[in-house]
């Protein structure tokens, strides 16, 4: 890895020692760190300043766990020994595996001052400037590579792979061209070859020169040069559609039989005569009619003729499908269909076959069909099963009830049913009923991970957060800390936001914060994780799929789950910027239960034997920096943080670009930015909003939030921020008309709707208007003409408690008359009782899960 090049005479050391330096090379790298220890010791105990000496033993030692005592060895040889490119790579590598990719590339750089031919070094370097995405200079440093080993093929696709991500694609097509002339004898069924081709072909897709990718494809394909059949007919198939050939209706075709139940292999053969699926085709139907005449065990072209059929047409196909799908006892078969929801006459069309059904097939059915005899119990059931996920789905729960108890009474171990009952009680408002529901699915197969963690899940939406974790520890690992512990270790998503989000309704704002926060770090490792593949891609020639990881990588932040964590935990920073008491009062209340100081208490036991183990052993420990011990489990450092609103613009800062056409992140980005003084971009965030949805109702609160705090500006900004914020104002929220008129007439175009009346109530306590008139507004979602959902009347209820309403006790009475199957309106004495009842079951119930 290291080599030593012309040596300075304040380097220089005698044969022995310069025996014993090489030697502690070798041993670096061959993992014998006791032995380099050693052999570092011989060196310095006669040279105790040679710099390089002592930056290998800090490696070695870094290596072996004693990072603080290595890292200060390291930065001890430095001062000795500024002009070692040994010195240099060392504490770069440092660097590197603290994650601080822009001063280990500083580093880097400069030991190729003093050594710009060391192939490791440069090696290194060019994963880096992948890392940090400094393409122009990836091209120099692979240009370098090889110039220096110009018969590594390697560092011939490394070079077009730089060309190609730093935008010249006319380069990297040069390169590989000439690569391709070079080879000699390449055997049959190369792989790596393949890829490469493949690659190339792909490259010349890009630059629109379909006819030359054509031609590699076929000449490739003839000399069994590429190996993936299925890529080579997948490719052929799309350059042909997009010359415009005849032959791409025989390629697409032959995709279709080689993978009949590929959605996409059917559209790209509907692309190539024209047809789109956006709209109903009776060309389309008709084709799809053949394929499904042709291949009749494919249910791909049978499932797309039903999103563009209408009518008679639909009917026709989908009483046979839906039949088909009951008949086999299919339980994904709704979840197939509801797409298809979203148009009311196919959805009163499949409610009627499937009522009908339900007829034809119960075994009390007074008029039996002809087949009804023949008719497997078990399809009744099934088609009970569907029409109770119909109506929970169309939010009638009172008859999808009323089937699920007469599935329930015809086969009371079906699983399927159990949880199709929880979700319709969910959706029903009754989170106390839900969870004791898939508490009872679980138990019919208590090794089955997806009932247990389902039932986890409903748990912690009931706020039971303790139960919950007591069913994750089935799965996790015993000697953990505890199971939410390992589940943050396994980045389990699906734990740590239902774990936040019940911890941010239970009012425990701190470890919300934590786990959201948890979640972000997540993909920071994710983002790490990807250094590892810049080498090893290219090693193995997987060049397609690495250009896909590079692409995927830099969109990463746009994925749900870290959109829902940045939000959620920049309005928590909001409101300890707006409240720092909510940060003190935390603190005080912050008292452990007993199931939480006996995960304290183990794992500060995990901890030491860590510790002890990590004394006993001597295996590489890597360059990467250890977990640090957390300081802040309960998340009160987090959440008392002296610049909540830096901690939030940060978390919120990649979503500018990545998350853009989600308006509540312009919401947010405002609600920071306004705190934080920056006027324009506050009023950039609104525009934004503005252009997405000029009626949105957390965007008319901010529109006279703005305008409040502009008016209350001790002076107007300076030129030119001062006049293009007046600009952009004026723009937003014209100043002829008050504030008072603008909510008011905002209210009369948006009487119907729950979440603007609710803007209203909230811009209306931004303007001081009297109780009355605010509780009032929210007493209006109650009226017939309004579409009141459970979630927003809890959103209500929170509104009412935070302006400390004396009618709130009223509205939620109100509402809980107004939802006789939901709990969660209910008095809290009440709520605690049914929280008791969730997991209480009889003693036989319990011999079950214990045998499990």
């Amino acid at each position: 890895m290291f080599k030593v090049v012309g040596i300075p005479a304040k380097r220089a050391l005698p044969s022995k020692e310069a025996s014993l330096f090489k030697e502690l090379l070798t041993l670096y790298e061959t993992r014998q760190l006791k032995k380099g220890q050693k052999t570092a010791d011989q060196i310095l105990k006669k040279f105790p300043e040679h710099g390089e000496t002592l930056c290998m033993k800090g490696l070695v030692l870094t290596h072996m766990g004693k990072r603080e005592e290595g890292i200060d060895l390291v930065k001890k040889g430095m001062r000795f020994d500024l002009t070692s490119h040994i010195c240099w790579h060392v504490f770069g590598l440092i660097q590197k595996g603290e994650k601080n990719y822009e001063e280990a590339l500083k580093s880097y750089t400069q030991a190729l001052r003093f050594d710009k031919d060391n192939l490791n070094i440069l090696r290194d370097a060019a994963q880096l400037q992948t890392q940090l995405r400094l393409y122009d200079g990836l091209v120099e440093t692979r240009h370098t590579l090889l110039k220096l080993r110009p018969t590594l093929r390697q560092h011939w696709i490394a070079l077009a792979v730089a060309h190609h991500l730093n935008g010249n694609l006319t380069e990297a097509r040069k390169t590989l061209e000439h690569y391709e002339r070079m080879l000699k004898n390449v055997p049959d069924y190369d792989v790596e070859n393949s890829e490469t081709l493949l690659y190339h072909i792909q490259l010349l897709v890009e630059m629109g020169e379909f006819t030359d990718a054509l031609s590699i494809l076929d000449v490739s394909a003839k000399s069994r040069a590429i190996v993936d059949r299925t890529a080579i007919m997948e490719t052929r198939a799309h350059l042909l559609t997009k010359l415009g050939s005849e032959e791409a209706e025989d390629a697409w075709r032959v995709l279709v039989e080689h993978n009949p139940d590929c959605y996409d292999y059917y559209r790209g053969y509907l692309s190539n005569r024209g047809i789109s699926l956006g709209t109903p085709s009776t060309d389309a139907l008709t084709i799809l009619r053949d394929f499904s005449t042709q291949i009749p065990r494919a249910m791909a072209p049978r499932r797309m003729a039903l999103s563009i059929a209408t009518r008679d047409d639909f009917r026709e196909l989908v009483k046979p499908y839906i039949i088909a799908g009951l008949t086999k006892g299919v339980p994904s078969l709704f979840a197939d269909i509801k797409a298809l929801y979203r148009d009311d006459s196919k959805r009163k069309t499949v409610e009627e076959i499937v009522e009908a059904a339900m007829k034809d097939f119960s075994p009390d059915s007074s008029t039996p069909s002809s087949s009804s005899a023949e008719v497997e119990p078990t399809t009744y059931l099934w088609t009970l099963y569907f029409l109770a996920q119909h109506y929970s789905y169309l939010s009638q729960p009172d008859r999808a009830l009323s089937i699920l108890d007469l599935a329930l009474s015809h086969t009371p171990t079906l699983p399927e049913l159990h949880t199709c009952k929880a979700r319709t009680l969910k959706r029903a408002g009754d989170l106390f009923g839900a969870a004791r529901c898939l508490d009872e699915a679980r138990l019919l197969d208590g090794q089955d991970r997806f009932l247990n963690t389902k039932a986890a899940k409903y748990l912690l939406r009931a706020g039971m957060n303790d139960e919950a974790s007591g069913i994750f520890g089935l799965f996790t690992k015993k000697e953990a800390a505890s199971p939410g512990a390992d589940l943050e270790d396994m980045q389990s998503m699906l734990y740590l936001i239902e774990e936040a989000d019940s911890q941010y309704r239970n009012g425990k704002l701190n470890l919300a914060l934590k786990r959201y926060i948890n979640i972000t770090k997540i993909f920071s490792e994710i983002e790490d994780d990807q250094y590892d593949f810049h080498g090893y891609n290219l090693r193995k020639f997987t060049i397609n799929i690495y250009t896909k990881l590079l692409k995927w990588e830099d969109k990463l932040r746009s994925h749900p789950a870290y959109i829902h964590a940045a939000l959620s935990a920049s309005r928590i920073y909001v409101a300890v910027h707006d409240d720092p008491s909510i940060a003190t009062a935390s603190s005080l209340s912050t008292n452990l239960t007993e199931a939480e100081k006996k995960a304290k208490k183990k794992a500060k036991k995990a901890a030491q034997k860590v510790q002890e183990d990590n004394k006993k052993t001597n295996e590489d420990k890597g360059l990467d920096v250890p977990t640090p011990k957390d300081e802040d489990p309960e998340g009160l450092k987090l959440l008392g943080v002296s610049d909540p609103l830096e901690q939030a613009s940060k978390l919120l800062a990649p979503l500018r670009t990545l998350a853009p056409k989600n308006i509540d992140v312009w919401i947010s980005l405002y609600d920071v930015s306004i705190r934080r003084k920056k006027l324009l971009q506050a009023v950039k965030a609104l525009n934004h909003a503005k252009s997405l949805d000029r009626d949105h109702p957390e965007l008319h609160v901010r529109l006279i939030d703005l305008r409040q705090r502009a008016s209350a500006l001790p002076q107007t900004p300076p030129p030119p921020i001062g006049s293009l914020f007046t600009e952009s104002l004026a723009n937003l929220l014209p100043e002829e008309v008050s504030l008072e008129t603008y909510n008011s007439q905002y209210l009369q175009r948006h009487s119907d709707s729950a979440s603007a009346l609710l803007a209203v109530a909230k811009a209306a306590q931004l303007l001081k208007a009297p109780a009355d008139e605010v509780e009032a507004t929210i007493f209006a979602t109650l009226g017939n003409s309004v579409n009141l959902t459970i979630k927003m009347a809890s959103t209500m209820i929170r509104f009412l408690s935070t302006i400390k309403s004396p009618r709130l006790e009223e509205f939620q009475a109100a509402c809980d008359a107004k939802y006789p199957l939901s709990t969660m309106f209910k008095p809290a004495a009440e709520q605690t009782l049914l929280s008791k009842q969730v997991l209480s079951r009889p003693a036989e119930a319990n011999k079950v899960e214990d045998t499990t």
